[in-house]
């Protein structure tokens, strides 16, 4: 039985403790010296990490490489990308599976780490090649004849929230007429406003489930159906299968077209399979699908390397622990400075939280100490107007990750008052990060702020499909380091099945309509319902 040590079984985390009460004064302008940024720097594909307002030091960055030889992190990942079975616990039942969500764009590496999966992928990329030719040149049509331009994505969690940051972080792309339009929420609400603007005639439907029993999809689907139907459409002529070969889902009389996605990857780790590709082919184009895919196999391959000061996603990871674990930072924020990553930080919640949010090792034995943090954030500059005062002042201490880009997507810009807007977003996100590790004295209580409040700056040239997907493996390689550091299972979520089972027995009382003398019934009573 394989072992795999936590941080706290290694002999670099006493050391680290020792740091934690000696952190580097970064309100010290003898410590936070122009030599220091520019020394703390780690670059990766596609993005810097400035890092000198983070609290370390060359002492701690040594432990931190202590810490990854020791509990052999790399060596992990290698293995995950490679077949290894790490959706497991030892001892219990459990998934027992591979984790290869990797694969879908090793298709590009010149060494695939996965030779089988990754040819399952380039098998499905093949078929969505083929069936975005057919959209393009018009041979495929809806029951009324008309050409597609719309397409409505339904899913769920991974099959939602994924695939909806990515469309809105690259929708300076779309080829000209195509839009994109997202169904989630079981409310029936979302699909009803979604649908109330469509052309139907011109829309398809691509409807994402890997088990294809995913309740909130299938009543989604349901109403997108009737919604067809009521236009007078074949809905059959209209609606795309993206789910596991063999599911429900997978039939020809009910769908266009299936394309499947597989055990070994993760729903919220599914983005680069065709759970997010099919969504994305048809907005942008298969080219920049291409690009899309090769951004994150170049940020997988670099995080194989061993040395912490050079592998941008193993570096973040062990910042974020060093945060959470040893400063007892209990959330991190996420604050990306480019409007087209609005929702990123919700997928990050999905991912991270969904991932790391355990309390159980993968031996089986209860967790030592802290998991994943709570992820949050949104868009600078908004955000400095909405929540940043208690980043600055309040007395909870908050790890802070901004996101930033030295170019706009568009290019449409314009000097105002001797400066562009970009380059204002930009000024506002340097200095938000030195404001928050400088701090300022005043006499007046009210305007003194403390300072010394660490955090770290990742930095790109401009938002394209390439770089979309270097940021999307960056964050699921550290989400992978870091469950790896405190040795949970990132790839299961057993947290979310409770609520499933009562959900069904509230449904059950519902339609039987009857309420028994229990909690249940109480519940349904109390809300007005029964």
């Amino acid at each position: 039985m394989q072992q795999w040590k936590a941080i706290r079984e290694c002999r670099a985390y006493t050391e680290l403790q020792r740091c934690a009460e000696n952190l580097p004064d970064l309100t010290d302008t003898a410590v936070l010296t122009s030599e220091r940024i520019a020394h703390y720097v780690c670059t990766g594909p596609e993005f810097q990490l400035l890092y000198g307002c983070q609290h370390i030091n060359e002492e701690i960055l040594d432990h931190f490489q202590e810490i990854a030889d020791e509990s052999r992190l790399v060596e992990q990942f290698r293995q995950m990308r490679r077949g290894a079975v790490l959706n497991k616990i030892e001892g219990y039942p459990s998934e027992e599976r591979q984790v290869l969500h990797t694969s879908c764009r090793d298709i590009f590496s010149t060494q695939p780490a996965s030779p089988t999966q990754t040819e399952q992928g380039k098998v499905e990329l093949q078929k969505l090649k083929e069936f975005l030719q057919e959209v393009e040149n018009g041979t495929l049509r809806g029951s009324s004849g008309e050409t597609f331009t719309t397409l409505v994505h339904v899913g769920i969690g991974g099959s939602d929230l994924g695939p909806r940051s990515i469309y809105e972080a690259l929708r300076a792309y779309r080829i000209g007429g195509r839009t994109v339009h997202f169904i989630a929420n079981v409310d029936p609400d979302d699909a009803a406003d979604v649908l109330q603007g469509l052309d139907l005639s011109r829309t398809l439907v691509a409807v994402v489930s890997k088990s294809g029993t995913t309740l909130e999809t299938l009543s989604n689907e349901t109403l997108v159906r009737q919604a067809l139907k009521d236009a007078g459409l074949d809905p059959a002529a209209h609606c795309l299968a993206v789910t596991g070969e063999s599911s429900p889902m997978d039939n020809p009389e009910h769908y266009l077209r299936s394309f499947y996605m597989y055990d070994y990857i993760g729903g919220r780790f599914s983005s680069t399979s065709v759970v997010g590709t099919v969504m994305l082919g048809f907005a942008l184009g298969y080219s920049r699908v291409e690009s899309f895919l090769k951004g994150a196999v170049r940020m997988d391959e670099a995080a194989e390397e061993g040395d912490v000061r050079k592998n941008l996603p193993l570096l973040l990871a062990l910042l974020g622990v060093w945060n959470h674990t040893l400063l007892q930072k209990p959330t991190v924020a996420v604050l990306p400075y480019s409007q087209a990553l609005h929702r990123f930080t919700a997928h990050l919640q999905q991912c991270d939280m969904e991932s790391n949010g355990k309390s159980v090792q993968r031996n089986g034995e209860p967790l030592q100490g802290q998991s994943g943090p709570v992820v949050w954030g949104e868009p600078g500059t908004n955000g400095q107007h909405a929540f940043y005062q208690l980043l600055h002042q309040g007395t909870e201490e908050v790890a802070v990750e901004f996101i930033g880009f030295r170019r706009s997507q568009y290019g449409r810009d314009m000097v105002i008052r001797e400066t562009t807007s970009q380059q204002k977003l930009v000024a506002n996100l340097l200095a938000q990060s030195l404001a928050l590790v400088s701090g300022k004295d005043d006499e007046n209580p009210n305007k003194r702020f403390a300072g010394n409040r660490s955090n770290s700056v990742l930095m790109g040239d401009c938002l394209t499909p390439e770089s979309m997907g270097a940021l999307l493996a960056l964050y699921e390689a550290k989400i992978v380091f870091q469950g790896f550091c405190w040795n949970v299972n990132s790839f299961d979520q057993e947290g979310v099945q409770l609520g499933k089972v009562l959900a069904g027995q509230f449904l059950s009382a519902m339609v039987e309509k009857k309420v028994e003398n229990s909690v249940t019934g109480a519940f349904l009573q109390s809300a007005g319902i029964a």
